[in-house]
């Protein structure tokens, strides 16, 4: 009894293996090609699913059925203007016959190293072929935008961009087509390729960067020697404007200032003129502030004993010799105009 159940484990056992070994499943994102002793039989399995195969003589293999990246290598090239650049790519690529694919590739390994080599082959002819100015440009329909004000300068920037005749999209449609034709025969589908960066060669990048540095100064200095002449004329119509009305504003002063001083006398004068007593307080006045303004600490004063300017000094009253003048009257004044007494000379130290 025990013999026979074990042999009964045993058979279903066998049987699992044997089930196992003859079903496999497709997922929806692969695809499986059978090999029978290394080769190929059958079609390519696509439907995604459980299918059985032969077991233990027949072998399943995987393929991608998605989209696929391909990241090419960083490599130096020339371009027909002898400028040497470096360029990196990018592309997508799928399977599009599982067969061939697998007999001429077998894994996805060998296939990125003959993405590199045709890809790479065709970039580099390419480039060779086109001139850098037409790597740059996205189109030839894409007008660069130019400043006016640098255009005018000097320099290379004053010249404009160059035209292009197909630009960088037209350029990878082309390595796209040349490279799609010799990578048909193993099966695959080029999508699409693209350029990632295209930078100078190091060993003329600080080269060119220092021109274009030394452009960008030029600009700059004919901007600050533009703004400094502006500066300078903007500067000298201000000192003129400012002189200008500097000038009137003297002149209005000094015209108020005459005819201030003319009334103001007028009015001393009529004040002064009007009785005897007020001539002679005038004359007091006036005498006290010059010995004011004249005598100072050490100062030495000659006199004659008849001058007028000792009368006070000496106790004598001053008498009047009759009503003093001055400037003319201001206009539309009714007041006649009178004359100051007159001091004889006097010698002060």
């Amino acid at each position: 009894m025990k013999a026979s159940v074990l042999f009964l484990v045993a058979v279903v056992i066998a049987v699992l293996l044997v089930l196992s070994a003859a079903f496999y499943i497709v997922p929806e994102t692969e695809q499986v090609i059978i090999t029978q002793f290394g080769k190929p039989v059958g079609v390519p399995t696509t439907k995604s699913g459980i299918h059985f195969k032969a077991p233990f003589i027949q072998e399943v293999h995987r393929i991608e059925k998605r989209v696929l990246e391909w990241d090419g290598p960083t490599a130096e090239m020339p371009t027909k203007d002898k400028l040497y650049i470096v360029v990196d790519t990018f592309g997508r690529w799928r399977i599009s016959d599982p067969m061939q694919y697998f007999i001429r590739m077998r894994d996805e390994r060998s296939a990125q190293s003959r993405l590199d080599d045709i890809l790479g082959s065709e970039t580099r002819n390419t480039v060779a072929r086109h001139e850098l100015v037409e790597l740059i440009r996205t189109n030839k329909d894409r007008k660069a935008a130019i400043d006016d004000t640098v255009v005018a300068g000097s320099g290379s920037i004053a010249v404009g961009l160059p035209s292009i005749k197909f630009g960088r999209n037209a350029l990878e449609k082309e390595i796209g087509e040349q490279a799609r034709i010799k990578m048909k025969e193993f099966g695959i589908e080029l999508l699409d390729i693209r350029f990632k960066r295209i930078n100078y060669n190091p060993a003329v990048s600080e080269k060119i960067f220092d021109r274009m540095i030394s452009e960008r100064r030029q600009i700059a200095e004919r901007f600050r020697s533009e703004g400094a002449g502006e500066a300078a004329r903007i500067i000298g119509s201000k000192e003129r404007d400012l002189r200008q009305i500097q000038s009137e504003a003297y002149r209005k002063v000094q015209v108020l200032q005459g005819k201030a001083d003319a009334e103001a006398t007028a009015i001393y004068a009529a004040a002064y003129n009007q009785s005897p007593e007020a001539r002679e307080f005038y004359g007091f006045t006036r005498a006290l502030e010059t010995y004011r303004t004249s005598f100072r600490k050490d100062t030495t004063v000659i006199l004659t004993t008849e001058s007028s300017f000792l009368r006070f000094l000496k106790g004598e009253p001053l008498t009047p010799p009759g009503p003093f003048r001055s400037a003319p009257a201001a206009p539309g004044s009714s007041t006649p105009p009178v004359e100051a007494p007159k001091l004889p000379p006097a010698v002060v130290r």
